[in-house]
């Protein structure tokens, strides 16, 4: 099996929102589907590399914000893909209740307060449910490599960890000025939102002891085993706040 290329759909410039394909000969793993409405950001770099929506042979959402799971159900209705993703995550993306969030700092704060976070997007069911303890392999779609649970950003956080010793991991760690590449992009940075920052220290070590060696991110990126292991021992000495996961804030606080 060949090692597959991992390529970054720009959904947002400079980095500030990222999908990702991963491309084998057997097809194509696409990992998040950004913002609502972003099947033709998607389908424009499917085409750049002679590729289609029936390429697709499985959606993996990294957790339920907007970002990542906005275009999921559109997805899925052109590539006839299954939908990946955790249970912990699952009352989110069906719309069963509203998201939660944790800001991080002022930009968190004064995001929340924008609609971008809120902004609605079709409700789906995924077909692959992954449970708390379960991981699950992606060999069935041609990818040597496994999806686990990296609970701490969300509750149903997962990332995809690849036999090349890549991982991605949707918003466990961020970098760049605010969110994105527009200058420091190789500088680790908390994403905008967080529930539980020692929780996300201990997956973020557990990846690079693992052998994760470059990680790809929701928002900027990518970033080297070295930085995101200076960024999780930053997170571990943070004290920890009594609301912190499962949830930190409700969407009104």
């Amino acid at each position: 099996m060949s090692n597959p290329e991992i390529i970054r759909i720009p959904i947002l410039p400079f980095g500030m929102v990222n999908a990702h394909l991963i491309k084998s000969e057997a097809g194509c793993i696409l990992v998040d589907t950004g913002i609502p409405g972003s099947e033709r950001k998607i389908a424009r770099v499917l085409d750049q590399h002679g590729l289609s929506f029936k390429d697709i042979k499985l959606i993996v959402v990294t957790h339920a914000h907007t970002d990542h799971a906005g275009s999921a159900a559109g997805v899925r209705k052109l590539s006839g893909a299954p939908i990946l993703a955790h249970e912990a995550d699952a009352d989110f993306y069906n719309r069963k209740v509203p998201m939660t969030y944790c800001p991080t700092g002022w930009f968190g704060k004064l995001f929340l307060k924008t609609p971008a976070p809120h902004e609605p997007y079709e409700g789906f069911e995924p077909y692959i449910l992954m449970d708390k303890v379960k991981a699950v392999s992606l060999l069935d779609f041609g990818i040597d490599g496994i999806v686990r649970h990296t609970a701490g950003h969300t509750p149903g956080s997962i990332a995809i960890e690849l036999s090349t010793q890549d991982a991605l991991v949707g918003d466990l760690i961020a970098s760049g000025i605010l969110i994105g590449g527009i200058a420091f992009k190789g500088h680790a940075i908390r994403p905008p939102f967080e529930d539980d920052p020692q929780r996300v220290a201990r997956e973020l070590e557990r990846l690079v002891q693992g052998g994760a060696k470059r990680f790809h991110m929701g928002h900027g990126g990518p970033l080297e085993a070295a930085e995101v292991l200076r960024h999780a021992r930053f997170l571990s000495e943070l004290e920890p706040t009594p609301s912190a996961h499962p949830y930190c804030n409700h969407p009104s606080h």
